[in-house]
């Protein structure tokens, strides 16, 4: 079966497509998927070039979440049956045709939910809900998205919105604003000359109640500056490169919290509430209330040209290999 392998940490050019044998007869409490999508991230990018804080073994196979059908289950195997359609879970592995996981990685899904959005779901939407959560959102509140084209960004402008917040969406290009917009923000924000400002005029002067960020460096920075008294900042990431750091004067004055957060360690220490929290995601999801973007989809065999896409800053919530 063909398969993406790691063997060089670097640029995603150096990955390579071979053809490795399929995986066998699953043992007991485990299932074979045939993948049919596979979800692309900022982490697989930083994993391939060395740069993730979870070093895996080379050579490897990157890939942390896909979709496909169950085709054999193993011995007390009791949640799923052959032919079901399910999302899935991997620490790496993802980028295969054919895979056996622990029953409790895979994840049956609703007619309503396509393979691709599947594979596009757990990470971003976990991460959201979880973020939105310990940042005591209210339906009365002003809820800040920076990066919010980005697959975690689009993310928390969904939950944002199904939780009643208003939601002011900041990104980088008109382009990638107008179809933020399209899916649910309130307002939106180029933030290439600031945001400060606009944030400000938005909410009579008061500044946003709930800053997610995703981004940080200087979007940090300036978010410090348009936060209401009592608001919280939620530190998602630094995909800028820079982890910014807090004034404390500023927390200060506007009595504010920042506050960080780890999906992994949230499952590891949590994991009962984690588990509540992905079944409720799934039951918004199959209520139509929650519903990925995929803004490309390519082959197995376009890898490199996926992970570009998302180091350029061009994929719009997902890119998804099918």
């Amino acid at each position: 079966m063909k398969a993406v392998i790691c063997e060089t940490l670097g640029d995603p050019t150096g990955l390579k497509i071979k053809q490795i044998d399929p995986p066998g007869d699953p043992a007991e409490g485990q299932v074979k998927v045939t993948l049919k999508a596979r979800g692309v991230s900022f982490v697989d990018v930083l994993m391939v070039a060395g740069q993730y804080q979870m070093k895996a073994e080379l050579p490897f196979i990157p890939g942390q979440e896909g979709a496909g059908v169950i085709t054999q289950i193993g011995a007390g195997v009791t949640q799923v049956t052959p032919g079901d359609r399910v999302m899935t879970s991997h620490s790496i592995g993802a980028f295969v045709e054919e895979v056996l996981l622990p029953e409790a990685s895979v994840t049956q899904i609703s007619d309503n939910m396509s393979l691709a959005e599947a594979a596009s779901f757990r990470a971003n939407y976990t991460t959201a809900y979880l973020a939105l959560q310990r940042g005591r959102l209210q339906s009365n509140e002003v809820l800040l998205v920076h990066g919010a084209a980005g697959g975690v960004g689009l993310a928390a402008v969904h939950v944002g919105k199904m939780m009643g917040a208003t939601v002011i969406a900041t990104a980088s290009s008109d382009a990638k604003l107008a179809v933020v917009k399209e899916q649910g923000a309130d307002h939106i924000i180029n933030y290439s000359d600031g945001f400060r400002d606009e944030v400000k005029s938005l909410t009579n002067d008061k500044g946003a109640d709930v800053i997610y960020d995703p981004v940080g460096g200087d979007v940090f920075d300036e978010s410090m500056r348009c936060i209401n008294r009592l608001g919280r900042i939620l530190i998602i990431g630094f995909t800028s490169g820079r982890a910014a750091l807090a004034k404390t004067n500023h927390l200060l004055i506007k009595e504010a919290t920042v506050i960080g957060l780890t999906i992994g360690a949230f499952g590891r220490f949590e994991p009962d509430a984690a588990r509540r929290n992905f079944q409720e995601l799934m039951d918004y999801a199959t209520a139509g209330k929650l519903k990925p973007y995929v803004s490309h989809q390519l082959p197995l065999d376009e890898v490199a040209t996926a992970m570009q896409l998302i180091q350029e800053r061009k994929v719009i919530g997902k890119v998804v290999l099918i």
